[in-house]
């Protein structure tokens, strides 16, 4: 088969630039950022103008590269909408390396602070705060020498993220080398107020402590051969029992006496919930929390939910196209991938709705031009509906 020929980016490629106009006056303050380095007076790419840039990257899928990016900015619609000049690959390189990334950094915690919950049920009330922790890792090239990974070919970044399960948003995150420690940055992350759940890598007594001396609480994967002493066994309920919880202990201490005791004065439990796993096999999770007032069913429900930030993780490389990195630098990945949250943010925060790859497509058809406003409206109408509708079918009935 001939090879499909390439053809320049045309303006009727690029809709719904209207959007953009909320956004512009939410970036403004990032206007002066940088500008202390533009002695001569002529500099032409402004931060808030880059970040547009690249939330047009996200938002449009005839944009695939750096390059069509840099010839979407050539387009006289994409000027007068964004504000913008035509951009040279050498002014994205050096704005890649000049603003820097903690400035967006908190916009992205702002905007977070104002996400609603967008789940509505019991257990999202009971679960209060709950906040999946995860890394991931991107894959870097291998000429990224500050990318530390496995080896001199093996480079990459990883993202440290904080997840709000119950507003399906990201509630924080740092950017970091791939073998940056996930247990030192959540350390560095910690805030008040929050239910932690975590898995097996964040196993750390010291962090366990300091995450309730923060003002949180916990629900972490423990190893299924770690050392601890009961002091009293509570009893199982029928709905305990039908989520799988075999046993729920009230702990003495955590870990064997020849080590320190980092969680002294902090009442635990210890939940173990067995369940099959995908391979079949049957497996057992030993759950370390110090929710004492929680049902244990709700322990196992909140660290089932961790896989949100899993199949987040999986949206934001595949569906969303964070997978591919535009830069090279360290201080450009971090931008590139804050902005990535943040156009993740604006969509649940435009919609009301979790950022599916179906309402993803549509807001795309949208800005190719094949949808009307209507029509996406029809479409997020139709998603909340269905989304009350599995919430009514998952709610335990009064009887229960």
């Amino acid at each position: 088969m001939a090879r499909r020929q390439r053809r320049d980016l045309q303006a009727s490629d690029i809709e719904g630039l209207e959007y953009f106009d909320t956004l512009i006056p939410l970036l403004a303050r990032l206007r002066d950022f940088g500008t202390q380095r533009d002695r001569a007076g002529n500099r032409q790419l402004f931060y808030d103008q880059y970040v547009c840039l690249l939330l047009l990257y996200f938002f449009s899928p005839t944009i695939t590269s750096l390059r069509a990016l840099q010839q979407a900015s050539t387009l006289e619609a994409v000027q007068r909408r964004l504000g913008i000049r035509a951009t040279s690959l050498g002014s994205f390189s050096e704005a890649a390396r000049l603003f820097d990334a903690r400035v967006l950094h908190q916009i992205l915690q702002g905007l977070a602070a104002k996400a609603a919950p967008i789940i509505d049920e019991p257990n999202a009330r009971q679960l209060l705060h709950l906040t999946a922790v995860d890394g991931s890792i991107f894959r870097a090239f291998p000429r990224m020498a500050w990318a530390l990974w496995k080896d001199a070919e093996h480079r990459g970044v990883k993202l440290h993220l904080h997840f709000d399960v119950f507003c399906g948003t990201p509630r924080d995150a740092a950017v970091t080398t791939a073998c940056g420690s996930e247990t030192e940055r959540m350390r560095a992350m910690l805030q008040p107020g929050r239910l932690y759940v975590m898995d097996r890598g964040y196993l750390d007594h010291e962090l366990y402590r300091e995450i309730l001396e923060a003002g949180s609480s916990f629900i972490g994967r423990i190893k299924d051969n770690g050392a601890y002493t009961t002091e009293s066994e509570r009893p199982l309920s029928t709905a305990d029992c039908a989520a799988g919880v075999v046993r729920d202990e009230l702990l003495k201490r955590l870990g064997t006496p020849h080590h320190k005791n980092e969680l002294k004065g902090h009442p635990l439990r210890l939940v173990k919930v067995q369940r099959t796993n995908d391979e079949g096999e049957l497996e057992t999770w030993w759950l370390l929390t110090d929710k004492l007032d929680l049902p244990a069913e709700l322990i196992a429900l909140g660290y089932h939910y961790r896989w949100t930030v899993e199949l987040f993780f999986r949206w934001l490389k595949c569906v969303l196209g964070c997978k591919q990195l535009l830069t090279t630098s360290e201080n450009g990945v971090a931008l590139q991938i804050y902005t990535a949250l943040i156009a993740s943010l604006l969509v649940v925060l435009w919609t009301g709705c979790k950022p599916t790859k179906r309402t993803w497509e549509m807001l795309q058809f949208y800005f190719q031009g094949w949808a009307s406003l209507d029509e996406v409206e029809a479409h997020l109408a139709k998603q909340k509906l269905l989304a009350l509708k599995n919430q009514e079918k998952n709610r335990p009935s009064d009887q229960a």
